[in-house]
């Protein structure tokens, strides 16, 4: 004989029916809200990827620079940096301002042609607002190396006939004092000039040029 029953409902006869349906109704309503609380925990840091850090901001943010110290013939250091690049800052004397002057058919964009490389008013012989300052970025136009900088005129080994400027022992790039890149070697373009601007005779902002501040 079959032992399979129906169960008789608890006590408290049709009140029963209706305290279970109530119950299930809490239970169903808390887990969609414990549900719901866990989506919206997890959306926050998805939320948060988007925006950019304090750090992110700050590395685009323009960079100012006392010059105050800096001597004809020096560069600027530590050197400092904008965008995660470092930016050279380098003096130039009565001299070398004169040498960028003349012509000179060792450099591949002695003119600066290439209109990506510099902001108008960096367009002249010293590729700078001032003929003794210049401000490049410190990164070699070919694969991205830093190039070191060399000020004195005097032969070198990677150059007898070196007149001062930058050169990158990485794959043999040399630029010259107002970053021209010279003929023949693997970087392709002149070194880039940042947006700067002038805030006095000894202060430079790099990142804003008047147009943009």
């Amino acid at each position: 004989m079959s032992t399979d029953t129906f169960d008789e409902p608890a006590a408290g006869g049709q009140g029963a029916p209706e305290a279970n349906r109530k119950r299930r109704n809490f239970l169903v309503g808390a887990t969609a809200t414990i549900g719901g609380v866990g989506a919206i925990g997890a959306a926050v840091p998805f939320v948060r990827s988007w925006l950019p850090s304090a750090r992110a901001r700050a590395a685009g943010a323009p960079v100012t620079l006392d010059i105050s110290k800096l001597r004809p013939g020096e560069i600027l250091g530590p050197i400092p940096a904008w965008r995660g690049k470092p930016v050279f800052v380098v003096k130039r004397d009565e001299a070398a301002v004169e040498r960028l002057k003349a012509e000179n058919d060792s450099l591949a964009d002695e003119n600066s042609e290439n209109l990506e490389m510099q902001p108008d008013y960096a367009r002249n012989p010293w590729r700078s607002k001032r003929p003794d300052i210049g401000v490049y970025l410190g990164l070699c136009t070919h694969l991205g190396c830093s190039p070191k900088y060399h000020g004195v005129i005097r032969p070198e080994p990677f150059d007898p006939n070196w007149q001062g400027g930058f050169f990158c022992p990485c794959h043999g790039s040399r630029f010259d004092l107002a970053g021209r890149v010279v003929k023949a070697v693997p970087a392709p373009d002149n070194l880039e000039v940042p947006p700067y601007r002038f805030v006095s005779d000894t202060v430079i902002v790099i990142g804003e040029d008047e147009e943009t501040a």
